[in-house]
């Protein structure tokens, strides 16, 4: 199996993860896999520009957070 560059760059990043933190990412993976019902779901469907910033600025506070407090 061929995989993209964005699907290998998501293993790399869950293979980074402690076991029950990558266990998290692929339930939730699962969800929206599940949400989609087999159907492609269309990112410009459902994220603005401005619900991608603030999804990303979120994430990476919550990662700097993490990261001092040594989680």
């Amino acid at each position: 199996m061929v995989l993209s560059a964005s699907e290998e760059s998501l293993i790399k990043v869950v293979r980074q993860l402690p076991p029950d933190e990558a266990r998290k990412v692929l339930d939730w993976a699962q969800q929206l896999a599940d949400l989609g019902s087999g159907q492609r779901i269309e990112r410009s469907d459902s994220w603005s520009e401005d619900d991608l910033r603030e999804a990303t600025a979120a994430s990476l506070t919550q990662f700097d957070q993490q990261e001092r407090e040594g989680r």
